[in-house]
């Protein structure tokens, strides 16, 4: 049996040839702890902070306003609740968007349940903030924002430097988490005018594991954890080096082909929706035609469910009905009810997502597989 052709990167990716090698030697002979004074350690500290700067200048940071983190997740948790820490005598409400991740709708929920008053912004048919929803929503006692850079389900991006000329005349501070868009899209933080920006290294190539923290210098925030007095204390715990070296490889390997392969994701990407569109009358596509990430696509299948479309294909291709976070959950996607899609066009939504091996050939084929099943399972209704 073939091996199916991955359309889920925005699940996960594979770890990059180059990356792999990179880490292999903090695994074997430089195994030191970076905060042990010998040269095992001094090694290990040397590389660590190679790969902070290497991340940081891929979203145009300095260095020491990175800190590393074990995953997105806690990167979202952190900047949410640690902020809500150190400002929560200035004000405690928080603003969100309707199709944020459950890394962000948790901590928010955690915070409500705690007294905060969180406002969750509607979104549009293709998933968009409207700035002047934010405007309209900003209160004297408003301390943080926190709205996604590109989405995960529909890769719809957010107007977040438009949401930043509203926060930031008023001292508020603005957090976007970019999981999605690290890697795949040109970031940085200064034209996006953000405070606190999330990545997260298995979205572009490095392993599952690892993660960061953009802060700005001089921005308000505190620790969820506390231990020793790494990552300048805000997020303390033995630094993962094998993995933060592995995020900087990654990062040097985005940044060196990050327009070019921007270009040629689109191009299959659109290659790929229009032979679907062409044989499948009815076929809906979700999320902003144009300003979406280069390599999501997500359609609705008329007359079938998602789910059954993607079992019908397994053995072909690998890809998922929505966010990898809630895959199996048979209720409809947050984001695509959000959106104000009815539930039977939710249903029959499947998100295909692509990526550095994603070829040609894999595109034709992948389209020919949809198509065909599609036509079984639809004939049989």
């Amino acid at each position: 049996m073939s091996v199916p052709i991955y359309l889920d990167y925005n699940a996960t990716t594979p770890v990059a040839p180059e990356v792999a090698e990179a880490m292999l030697a903090y695994l074997r002979e430089h195994f030191g702890n970076p905060s042990s004074d010998h040269v095992y350690g001094r090694r290990a500290a040397e590389a660590v902070d190679e790969a902070r700067a290497a991340v940081a200048g891929l979203i145009g940071a300095p260095p020491a306003a990175l800190f590393f983190t074990g995953c997105a997740t806690e990167a979202n948790n952190l900047a949410l609740r640690g902020v809500a820490r150190a400002l929560r005598e200035q004000g405690r409400h928080l603003i969100i968007s309707a199709v944020e991740h459950p890394s962000v709708t948790g901590p928010a929920e955690r915070l409500r349940a705690d007294g905060w008053t969180v406002t969750v912004l509607p979104v549009d048919e293709y998933g968009r903030v409207d700035p002047a929803a934010l405007e309209a929503a900003l209160r004297s006692d408003t301390v943080l924002v926190s709205v996604m850079l590109a989405n995960n389900e529909v890769g719809t991006l957010q107007p977040v430097a438009e949401l930043a000329a509203l926060t930031r005349p008023r001292g508020i501070l603005l957090h976007t988490d970019a999981a999605q868009a690290v890697g795949r899209i040109p970031v940085n933080v200064d034209d996006l005018g953000v405070d606190l920006l999330t990545l997260a290294g298995h979205k572009f190539y490095a392993p599952k594991g690892v993660g960061a923290l953009y802060v700005r210098p001089g921005t308000s925030i505190e620790p969820l954890l506390v231990g020793g007095g790494q990552e300048r204390g805000l997020r303390p715990g033995t630094e993962n080096v094998p993995h933060i070296v592995a995020l900087g490889a990654a990062a040097r390997l985005a940044a060196a082909g990050l327009v070019a392969e921007a270009e040629r994701l689109q191009g299959l990407r659109d290659r790929l929706h229009a032979r679907l569109q062409a044989a499948i009358a009815g076929l809906r596509l979700n999320g902003h035609p144009d300003q979406r990430l280069p390599n999501t696509l997500n359609l609705s299948f008329p007359d079938v469910t998602g789910r059954a479309l993607l079992d019908a294909v397994a053995d072909s291709i690998a890809a998922s009905v929505g966010s990898a976070c809630h895959e199996d959950s048979d209720a409809v996607s947050g984001v695509l009810a959000a959106m104000g899609l009815s539930p039977a066009r939710a249903r029959g939504a499947v998100r295909l997502s692509l990526g550095r091996f994603t070829s040609d050939g894999d595109i034709d084929r992948a389209a020919n597989v949809l198509r065909q099943a599609h036509a079984r399972l639809s004939a049989r209704d």
